[in-house]
């Protein structure tokens, strides 16, 4: 119990730190790119915000359902991706916590951030002032359509991932081969499959 408390707190605290060096590389990015461009492009950066945070979703909740035992027939037939495959369903709660509540919850608050400078810029380029009648307008739509976009996708995502997710995570996997076969960037340690076997 002990020790499960103190792995708990020890994995509280590096995705707290992982979520801080994220939100601000998130942030001065964001920042950087919205810098001097119209707002029709600010609304495309938006629009790939709110899609990032929806796929990350999708993953997040593949994790937690995909089934572990095609994999490791893959596996045993040196599939690539399928080891990875396997990691990630081993350790469904963290993915799920990283790519929901980390990358989720980060691209939410960017692309909330990145929406008003749009709507700043867009009523300046209209003629129109900041505080203005217009300007509560825009942002009131502008504001409803990246919510029903944010919350309709996760919404379609979820249900997309449920239905399929052990392929979702076999692709995933895949992609996390190539980064560390092709490109030698290590994210996970395929050397033991750490955690419980999921049936």
């Amino acid at each position: 119990m002990k020790h499960s408390f103190h792995k708990s707190l020890k994995w509280s605290t590096g995705i707290a730190v992982i979520t801080l060096v994220l939100a601000a590389i998130f942030s001065v990015a964001s920042t950087l790119l919205l810098s001097g461009v119209s707002w029709g492009m600010g609304m495309v950066i938006v629009l790939i915000i709110v899609l990032i945070g929806v796929i990350f979703d999708i993953i997040g909740v593949a994790s937690t359902a995909a089934n572990e035992v095609p994999f490791h027939a893959m596996a045993s037939e040196k599939v690539p991706g399928a080891r990875h495959a396997i990691l990630i369903t081993r350790n469904a709660d963290r993915v799920a916590n990283f790519c929901n509540d980390v990358i989720g919850d980060i691209s939410g608050i960017i692309s909330g951030t990145a929406s008003a400078a749009v709507i700043v810029e867009l009523t300046m380029n209209l003629g129109h002032g900041e505080g203005t009648v217009f300007e509560h307008t825009i942002s009131i739509l502008f504001t409803g359509v990246i919510a029903a976009l944010t919350v309709g996708g996760k919404a379609f995502g979820k249900s997309y991932a449920i239905h399929h997710a052990t392929i979702i995570i076999f692709q995933v996997g895949r992609l996390i081969y190539f980064f560390e076969e092709k490109l030698k960037i290590k994210l996970f340690d395929t050397s033991s499959n750490r955690g419980k076997r999921r049936n």
